[in-house]
């Protein structure tokens, strides 16, 4: 099995069409055993205590279980089955528990403390003493320092809540696939537009049937709730959608990741407290921007007070456009969406579906690539023949100004079965050279598009375009890196709450007039977007942004709440603090049988536990970058500057971890952040507190 093996292969890109689940526990176990051994070895009596030896040994270790990893992983995002995961569950706790137990290795750890304390550590460039400084954090954060019983208690903690997590992302993907609602009478879609309705249909002749097929993929959920006239097929879809994997719904107590919601919570609070922090919420703090939950939280209520009494009036508005003109005289929540859309029709004339013939997916994705082409010049050149996972993924090579090939990302933008919801970017190999192997940046790059239909390209919608250019920014983050130390380099290391940065730096372009005419073409006729109908987008852009924004901020105070104040006693309590918080910021209350949590994968099957916050924080950090650009703009002409897109890669994009995130944001804008720049953004006005 093993000479046979795609995932033992040392290539430059994984063998996809060749991976086997079968495949996936020798490999992990090969691997980890040869792991162990290396570890064994670099702690041995008498071996030195050089960065060579020590850290760059680590990082050859971990690239080679990341090779093998990563395009698992990925698989089990974007092609799952049954038989996948039944390997994948496994895999993924032998893989907790061997990190719990590397962080554990007080060998190792001495190793890593001595080489900090050696005379000459000082003298290391900054990028190697940035990764033993994090080594050492993240020793003390594995447990490193504690005792018996509590060592084996934080191990089994740590492998529990892998597999919980995969078991929570599981449901709400098994939920999302198991609703679906077959209709043959197209009067019952009446009001969605063409587009949306080829997607249903598309989605009907997958399955084998005639008619329309409505699903919960975010496509047709998008397009029935906020273009379908029939209120019930609205309401049909909102309480399908908004009660997956819960107590509730159709499907109620099949998929429930109620308990699991409780039970993350309880081993998140153990862990932290075996660690000596009060909370989850302080453990998270420990790896990010904000120096305390305070901070977190004085910065979102800060922003609740500005945006809330805007949110107010801007529903109010919404309810009396809603009961006079659509004769809705009690706005649920599964109108917010259809009346909203109305409601930006009627006032800025502005209709999706004009802008969608104006953003052709295969244009929008060329002038993305040209547009970073402009700023840090380079080219991405699609390359044929490379092994892919679905016949719709493209590759594309990272050229420079000489045609130097030094990064490559995968693109995947459809949604289909098997796949998980949403829009995001992963590594598949990262940047690493350590004088023996040298290997190239590569990422996956991920989103939910409707797929063409009938002879028509796939026509994106303005926020589709602001996702991918989102999705992109962070891919940009991982390949310009010139950090050769994975462990730190592109997004690897960066303070969670700055990690968004990058990402939505980019989504600032697809507001800028000069950006959108590189991409902006009609798919017929080729016409740039019209002037007139370019203004009337922009006047838009900050339509309901406080009704927008309170709702991050009830995601944000939600997620940091949960953790904070977790009681062993009360348990989670997930829906009281979800009221409770809603009671400070929303001004739209769902009804009572709406299961939000239950299907918040980000904060119970990502990374955002306790950091939810970090969208709204790096929001500000992108909005004031962006500045530099717009203010180069006034002077030149131009907000497509290269000069100022060289200093933002050499200070930001390039430095990865190697130093802290507010330094590199310093080191390009010449400044501290002003929170002025955020509420700009959304169109709000600040001033500064008394």
């Amino acid at each position: 099995m093993s000479a046979n093996n795609p995932l033992l292969a040392d290539d430059s890109l994984p063998a996809f069409s060749q991976i086997r689940p079968e495949h996936v526990e020798p490999a992990i176990d090969t691997i980890l055993a040869d792991y162990r051994a290396g570890i064994d070895a670099l702690t041995a009596p008498g071996a030195p205590h050089d960065f060579g030896h020590v850290m760059l040994t680590q990082e050859r270790l971990e690239q080679r279980l990341a090779r093998a990893w990563a395009p698992v992983s990925h698989l089990h995002a974007v092609a799952d089955s049954e038989a996948l995961r039944k390997v994948y569950g496994p895999a993924e706790e032998k893989l907790t528990e061997h990190a719990i137990e590397l962080g554990q290795n007080r060998d190792l750890y001495a190793a890593v403390r001595a080489l900090a304390e050696a005379a000459d550590f000082a003298a290391l460039p900054r990028p190697e003493r940035a990764l033993v400084e994090h080594a050492l954090r993240d020793f003390k954060l594995s447990g490193v320092a504690l005792e018996e019983p509590a060592r084996s208690r934080f191990r089994a903690i740590g492998v529990e809540l892998s597999k919980l997590s995969t078991e929570f992302s599981n449901a709400v993907l098994d939920a999302s696939e198991a609703w679906h609602e077959h209709i043959t009478d197209e009067r019952d879609l009446a009001g969605i537009p063409e587009s949306g309705r080829a997607v249903l249909r598309q989605y009907a002749a997958d399955q084998g049937l005639d008619g329309y097929l409505v699903t919960l993929k975010q496509p047709s959920v998008q397009a029935v709730l906020t273009y379908a006239d029939n209120r019930g097929l609205r309401e049909r879809v909102y309480w399908a959608y908004q009660t997956r994997a819960s107590d509730q719904g159709p499907n109620a107590g099949k998929f429930d990741n109620s308990m699991r919601i409780e039970r993350i919570m309880a081993l998140r609070h153990e862990a932290a407290q075996l660690l000596g922090f009060a909370n989850a919420a302080e453990e998270s703090l420990a790896t990010k921007m904000a120096a305390s939950p305070t901070e977190v939280l004085e910065f979102l209520h800060d922003l609740a007070v500005r945006a809330k009494p805007v949110a107010q009036r801007e529903l109010a508005r919404l309810r009396e456009f809603a009961s006079t003109e659509l004769k809705l005289d009690n706005l649920e929540s599964w109108d917010v969406g259809y009346a909203s859309e109305k409601l930006r029709q009627r006032d800025y004339a502005l209709d999706e579906e004009q802008l969608k013939p104006y953003f052709p997916l295969p244009t929008v994705i060329d002038g993305l690539f040209g547009l970073a082409g402009k700023l840090y010049g380079i080219t991405l050149a699609p390359r044929e023949g490379v092994d892919v996972w679905h016949p719709e993924v493209r590759y594309y090579d990272v050229r420079d100004a000489s045609g130097r090939v030094f990064a490559g990302t995968y693109v995947d933008l459809y949604a289909r079965n098997g796949k998980r919801g949403g829009a995001w970017m992963d590594v598949c190999r990262a940047r690493f050279d350590d004088g023996e192997q040298r290997q190239l940046p590569v990422a996956f790059l991920t989103c939910n598009f409707a797929p063409p239909t009938e002879g028509k390209p796939a026509l994106l919608t303005h926020d589709d375009v602001l996702t991918l250019f989102h999705e992109f920014g962070h891919g940009l983050h991982h390949l310009l890196t010139e950090i050769a130390l994975p462990s730190i380099g592109g997004i690897d290391g960066v303070e969670w709450d700055a990690v968004e940065l990058p990402s939505q730096f980019m989504e600032n372009f697809g507001w800028n007039r000069e950006a959108l005419d590189l991409f902006a073409r009609h798919w017929q006729t080729g016409e740039r977007l019209p002037d007139e109908l370019f203004e009337r987008m922009l006047a838009a852009r900050h339509f309901h942004a406080g009704l927008f924004l309170v709702r991050q901020l009830e995601f944000a105070l939600f997620d940091f709440l949960l953790h904070l104040e977790y009681d062993p006693v009360q348990g989670a309590r997930a829906l009281a603090v979800l009221e409770e918080v809603r009671k400070q910021v929303a001004v739209l209350h769902p009804p009572a049988w709406q299961r939000f949590p239950h299907g918040f994968s980000h904060i119970f099957a990502g990374g955002y536990a306790a950091g939810y916050y970090s969208y709204l924080w790096a929001e500000l950090l992108s909005a004031d970058a962006f500045g530099a650009f717009e203010e180069r703009a006034g002077e030149r002409g131009s907000v497509i500057d290269r000069a100022t897109g060289e200093r933002f890669r050499r200070e930001f994009l390039a430095v990865g971890a190697s130093r802290p995130a507010l330094e590199s944001f310093v080191a390009f804008r010449g400044r501290k952040p002003e929170p002025e720049a955020l509420l700009r953004g959304h169109g709000l006005g600040y001033r500064h507190p008394a």
